[in-house]
C-alpha cells in the first residue's frame, strides 16, 4: 500500500512555484563573479543570511559596483532589514534592479541602494511587510508589536527620502496596498531608470 500523508490528517508537502526552485549552483557562481546577488522568492531570514553573505564577500573583494537583483514579492520585515543593515556597511555601492517584482519588506532593500532600477515589466506593490508570528503573554505580543511599528516606521521614512513624496502619502499608499508599474514606479521617485528597448 501507498504512503498517503492525507490519510492519517497529516498536509501534503507543497511543491515550491517553478521560480522560487533553487538556482543551479554553476547559475550562481556565473553571477557571483559578475558582482550580481539575486534575491527571488520568499525573503526569509535563511534567505537572508545567505544574501547579506554574498554581499559582504563582494565588497570585501573590491570596490566595484554591486548589482542587487529583486525577484521577490513579499518577505519577512527583520530580513529585509538584516539586508538593509549590510547594504548601509558597505563600501562598494550597491544597485538595485527590480527584475520581476518587487513588494514589501523587499521595496526596503530597493530604497536602501545607491542606484535604483527595473525592467519595463517589472510590478511594484506597496504594502506593509507582516511580522513573523509572535506568541506569548500579553506583554511579550505588545512589546513584539511596538518593535513592528518602528521596524516599519524606519521604511516609511526610507521610502520618503528616496522618492521625495510625503510620509503621509507613503503611509496610504502601504496601507491601501498599492500597486506600481515600471513607469508609475519612475513617476514616483522608486527607481530612477527602466532598463530595455521601448
Amino acid at each position: 500500500m501507498r504512503h498517503d500523508p492525507t490519510r492519517w490528517g497529516q498536509p501534503q508537502p507543497q511543491q515550491p512555484e517553478p521560480w522560487q526552485q533553487a538556482m543551479p549552483g554553476w547559475l550562481e557562481e556565473k553571477l557571483f563573479d559578475q558582482r550580481i546577488v539575486v534575491v527571488r522568492g520568499q525573503l526569509t531570514s535563511e534567505a537572508a543570511t545567505g544574501t547579506a553573505a554574498a554581499l559582504l564577500t563582494l565588497d570585501a573583494a573590491g570596490p566595484a559596483p554591486v548589482q542587487l537583483h529583486l525577484a521577490s514579492q513579499a518577505g519577512e520585515l527583520g530580513a529585509a532589514l538584516s539586508i538593509l543593515d549590510v547594504i548601509d556597511s558597505m563600501a562598494a555601492p550597491v544597485h538595485a534592479i527590480v527584475t520581476s517584482q518587487a513588494g514589501g519588506a523587499v521595496v526596503a532593500l530597493l530604497a536602501a541602494a545607491e542606484r535604483r532600477a527595473a525592467y519595463r515589466h517589472a510590478r511594484f506593490k506597496l504594502n506593509e511587510p507582516r511580522s513573523t508570528g509572535v506568541t506569548g503573554t500579553a506583554d511579550e505580543v505588545a512589546r513584539a508589536a511596538g518593535q513592528h511599528l518602528r521596524e516599519l516606521e524606519e521604511i516609511t521614512l526610507r521610502l520618503v527620502e528616496v522618492t521625495g513624496q510625503s510620509r503621509s502619502r507613503i503611509e496610504d499608499d502601504m496601507s491601501a496596498g498599492r500597486s506600481l508599474t515600471a513607469q508609475e514606479a519612475l513617476d514616483y521617485g522608486l527607481i530612477e531608470e527602466i532598463l530595455g528597448k521601448a
